[in-house]
């Protein structure tokens, strides 16, 4: 394996990617969208999953981004000191810019795929006479995060549109591998950096270091499992409202829950839709598709309690060699997102800080991830209700 082909997938290298690197990780993500692009087209599934976003959206929404923040961005040069507000240049394609207010003038799959190959042939052209430094490189390598973004939220939609072909292979949300049992982890007290550091490329959600001292703590090795899970729903835990919040008890009445999306059985071994077909769970796979309700819920049932995020950062951080496990399923932690200390809004921002107490947050990164994106100090904020993400969670002592 080349240094290149090891450094693509390397989160630290790709932060600081030169050209030649940015180069081949933009084209590697732009492969993956068209790939996606091309299951929805043949399954027919453009609609949208949940209220959300459909396929043609999101994959027109990776062209879009690439061309609005480089080829048309007259401050590209200034990186993340470029205005919120500057005018920008037209795009290539007429009405553009309104595509993302309804998806009504959105163009067909195959207007999509020329859009596509024009905005990255035009990027990979001025990626080539850029210069080094970081703020020239600001917006590059953020279309790369944003696109690798994407190609998870396609994945999402696959899942929920259980889309699977006769004869297809598995979906990859189905061979998810199981892990041994592991006693939990001390962890002792110690400072910390929380949040990224300048230099490089840092997603607004992580700036910037602030120093913290973390008072001792036990953690779980890995995420919960089906295993321990099931425990949960079989000693009647849907139906408790002592271990539910406010809110969270309020969505699992309302939303008729008992037990996490797709899942069909619990007891006597879990079953699971995947693919439009049921499949076994491996009582050692993570849980997936749960909220940051349920995550809470098991919680109190098992005299726990979720991370801080501090306290996972830490531990993603110092733990590894230890058996600390992460990167199979997104991860909730406790609390709601916040900024951190000297955090200000950049142009093009993918993470844009809520609105105070609307949303949790998930640390890791998913199976669904590209290695080059599971970064330890990677954040992303997402509704305490929200179940459509690959994400679980593990448990600290109390």
């Amino acid at each position: 394996m080349s240094l290149r082909t090891r450094a693509l997938d390397d989160p630290f290298s790709i932060r600081h990617a030169d050209t030649g690197l940015l180069s081949l990780a933009l084209m590697d993500a732009r492969n993956l969208t068209l790939r996606w692009l091309a299951v929805f087209e043949a399954r027919g599934a453009q609609a949208r999953t949940d209220g959300g976003a459909s396929a043609l959206w999101l994959v027109a929404r990776a062209g879009w981004y690439q061309e609005r923040w480089i080829a048309r961005n007259l401050q590209r040069a200034r990186g993340d000191r470029a205005d919120l507000d500057a005018a920008c240049l037209s795009s290539i394609e007429p009405g553009a810019d309104g595509w993302f207010e309804a998806e009504d003038g959105l163009p067909d799959a195959e207007g999509l795929r020329a859009y596509l190959e024009q905005t990255m042939e035009t990027t990979l052209d001025l990626l080539a006479s850029t210069a080094s430094a970081d703020e020239d490189l600001h917006f590059y390598r953020a279309a790369l995060l944003h696109e690798d973004r994407i190609g998870e939220a396609l994945a999402e939609r696959a899942a929920a549109l259980q889309l699977r072909r006769q004869g297809d292979p598995p979906p990859p949300w189905a061979t998810l591998p199981g892990r041994s049992d592991r006693e939990p982890l001390l962890m002792p007290a110690a400072r910390l950096r929380l949040g990224s550091e300048h230099g490089g490329f840092v997603p607004d959600a992580e700036r910037w270091a602030e120093e913290l001292a973390v008072p001792e703590f036990e953690i779980d090795a890995q995420p919960v499992n089906w295993a321990r899970f099931a425990e949960f729903a079989e000693d009647g835990g849907y139906q408790r409202a002592e271990l539910w919040s406010e809110t969270g008890w309020a969505w699992a009445q309302r939303s008729a829950r008992r037990a996490p999306r797709d899942v069909e059985q619990l007891r006597g071994g879990v079953l699971v839709q995947r693919g439009g077909e049921l499949q076994r769970a491996g009582a050692t796979q993570p849980v997936m598709h749960v909220s940051r309700h349920e995550a809470e819920a098991w919680c109190r049932w098992a005299g726990r309690r979720l991370p801080t995020e501090p306290e996972w950062e830490l531990a993603a951080l110092t733990a590894r060699n230890r058996g600390f496990a992460w990167g199979d399923v997104f991860e909730w932690v406790a609390g709601s997102a916040r900024p951190w200390a000297g955090y200000a809004p950049t142009a093009g921002a993918l993470d844009r800080m809520p609105p105070a107490g609307t949303q949790g947050v998930l640390r890791g990164g998913s199976f669904m991830t590209p290695a080059r994106q599971r970064h330890p100090k990677a954040r992303r904020f997402l509704a305490p209700h929200a179940d459509h993400a690959f994400a679980g969670f593990r448990s600290c002592a109390p």
